[in-house]
């Protein structure tokens, strides 16, 4: 039996392993399974290992992205710009695990933002600085979009990043796509959402959450209101759990 499976904690709100059960009882695929392995600190990730037999693949969520680097043998390319890894294959050698991490991320957020992108969509704000917010820069940077970080831990905003306090009506207009990284609105806080000035949004904005539990976030609810397009981050998860297996069947 092949082991697949998701790090991370909480992994209440995550949809991955229901995917992947769908995924292999349609796709009449045998001999896998997909687990949630709640790791309360990264430092119980090398008893994992050591503990599942046959694990072949994981995939990473918040808040291990960026701590799991300190773990791997090697990075390909996007995940070494990027500096965040959310999947992992796991490969054996004889004096152990050679592990190779991937940022899926970013092909799952690109594949899902194109189709809703329009001329006006060349500034964005990214609510944010965590590692999934660091797989949405590079894709933005791909689409040739520019972007400004907003940080509810800025002290002295550095270029490049802002501070919630400092967007103001003009920020709100001249930025038209706006991508939640946060958890905020994320099941069970579900009436929580990132503090922007939501009474500036129109019906020129698009509002993007990589929240997908609940589909219908407070950040989106709220973009809804103003006329705004929106989105969540169900299909990006289905585009980055698709590409997850294609590299752990590789």
């Amino acid at each position: 039996m092949r082991i697949f499976g998701l790090i991370g904690y909480p992994l209440s709100h995550s949809f991955s392993a229901s995917y992947f059960a769908e995924k292999f009882a349609r796709e009449k695929i045998t001999g896998c399974r997909y687990l949630n392995f709640p790791l309360e600190n990264i430092e119980k990730f090398p008893e994992l290992l050591q503990a599942t037999e046959n694990l072949c693949g994981l995939n990473v969520t918040i808040p291990y992205k960026q701590k799991i680097l300190a773990y791997l043998d090697e990075m390909e390319e996007t995940a070494s710009a990027i500096g965040a890894v959310n999947t992992i294959k796991i490969s054996r050698k004889e004096n152990g695990f050679y592990l190779t991490g991937f940022n899926t991320d970013v092909y799952g957020f690109m594949e899902s933002l194109k189709p809703l992108l329009a001329p006006r969509h060349r500034q964005a704000l990214i609510l944010g600085t965590g590692g999934s917010s660091k797989a949405v820069k590079y894709g933005l940077e791909k689409l040739g979009i520019s972007f400004l970080f907003v940080s509810s831990s800025v002290r002295n905003a550095s270029q490049g990043i802002i501070s919630y306090e400092e967007i103001t009506e003009e920020v709100i207009k001249r930025h038209l796509l706006i991508v939640n990284c946060t958890p905020l609105g994320m099941w069970p806080n579900v009436d929580s959402c990132p503090p922007i000035p939501y009474s500036h949004l129109t019906s020129d904005h698009l509002l993007y959450d990589l929240v997908y539990n609940p589909s219908l976030t407070a950040f989106m609810k709220k973009g809804m209101e103003k006329g705004a397009v929106v989105k969540n981050g169900l299909e990006m998860l289905h585009l980055q759990a698709e590409k997850a297996w294609e590299i752990w069947n590789s």
